[in-house]
């Protein structure tokens, strides 16, 4: 079973809150309602200044003798770091400065994500939870100026969003090749978490090509694990390299019910050459039309044996190959599937065209195993 995760939205009114200064464990889901606002009161002391008795005057009271003070030692020069550490220090520095411009801030009736600017046209790529039913946005650059935003299109199964604004003079972010990445590869995080506009955060690649299971109940596909720190706020953000190149959309943060909350270190971010495909296609026809994700057509359930097929697609491919509602899926190609989730884990690492096995239970208690082709993920 994938992890459980948390999206990484934030309130919109936590955004005028960037003077404060402030601590928490953020435990809401992404998207949370325009009720939720994070604030730290400020603590100050002064110390009371102690009054001694008075003493009578005289020779007789003073020492013979002043003890001098201790002299307090001159510090050493701070001097700059050098070496390996210096040169990666710098380079981080460098690489911040160069991206920030490129990452914005997208305001909805619902709340404040992250977004990467495409191209130079306007178009600006985040994730679709951040946009969720809205179609008109407020956008705000590193700079502090803001522009009215509309929607592009949209793509849950990736959760993958392009909003455009109108405007010139945009500094157009490099999406990197994913695939080139390997684990321990340094990776910071850049966006809005909690409000506070253009924050970074550093870590490692952790894992790659992680199937990621989000609250809503989509699997994302190729997700890029990482322990640079994911907040709300910082979805449809920048996962960049050291070269300042996005490899990634930081997305997830999940979470464990034992903790009570945010699992930290392990936050997941799309990876950047899916975000390309799906991005690609919003932009040129406001749709996907070839998704390279396997489709069954189905609406599954949980049963005590397996994977319960509530619903089925007329035409789609499990209708065609013969399954029907109230079969149980309980093995494809002979890895068992004890859940829906698991099934549909299986089904994000096969692509259009495949032909997998299924071992079915029909409701008379009868067994067969069915060969089913699967299709292409419907847009």
């Amino acid at each position: 079973m994938a992890p459980q995760t948390r999206r990484r939205t934030t309130s919109r009114f936590i955004a005028p809150i960037f003077s404060l200064l402030f601590v928490g464990v953020v435990a809401a889901a992404c998207g949370a309602s325009t009720g939720m606002s994070t604030t730290l009161g400020l603590r100050a002391s002064a110390a009371a200044a102690a009054v001694a008795n008075a003493t009578p005057s005289g020779a007789a009271n003073v020492p013979a003798n002043l003890q001098l003070a201790t002299p307090t030692p001159t510090p050493a020069p701070v001097t700059a770091v050098s070496g390996a550490a210096g040169a990666l220090q710098d380079q981080m520095v460098n690489v911040i400065q160069a991206v920030k411009p490129e990452v914005v801030q997208i305001e909805t009736s619902q709340g404040l994500g992250s977004g990467i600017i495409y191209d130079s046209k306007g178009d600006i790529v985040t994730n679709a939870h951040v946009v969720g039913t809205s179609t008109t946005f407020t956008v705000t650059l590193s700079n502090g100026h803001s522009y009215p935003g509309t929607l592009v299109g949209t793509y849950a199964p990736d959760d993958i969003a392009v909003i455009k604004v109108s405007t010139t003079g945009l500094t157009a972010a490099t999406f990197g090749d994913s695939s080139a990445l390997s684990v321990g590869d340094f990776v910071l995080a850049i966006g809005n978490p909690l409000g506070l506009q253009s924050s970074v955060t550093e870590g490692i690649v952790s894992a790659l090509g992680r199937q990621v299971g989000e609250p809503n109940g989509n699997t994302l596909p190729d997700v890029i694990q990482t322990s640079a720190a994911i907040n709300p706020g910082n979805s449809g953000g920048a996962l960049v390299d050291l070269q300042g190149e996005v490899v990634g959309i930081p997305t997830l943060a999940a979470t464990d019910s034992q903790l009570g909350g945010s699992a930290p270190g392990i936050g997941f971010a799309i990876s950047s050459n899916r975000a390309k495909v799906i991005a690609d296609q919003l932009i040129s026809g406001g749709k996907v039309t070839n998704s390279g994700r396997s489709y069954m057509g189905v609406t599954l359930s949980d049963a005590t044996n397996g994977a319960l097929i509530v619903k089925t697609v007329a035409g789609a491919p499990a209708a065609t190959a013969g399954i029907v509602a109230g079969d149980v899926i309980v093995a494809v190609d002979g890895t068992p599937t004890p859940d829906s989730q698991t099934l549909v884990d299986l089904m994000v690492t096969h692509h259009p065209g495949d032909v997998v096995k299924m071992s079915v239970e029909h409701q008379d208690g009868t067994k067969a195993t069915i060969s089913l082709t699967l299709g292409q993920l419907p847009g």
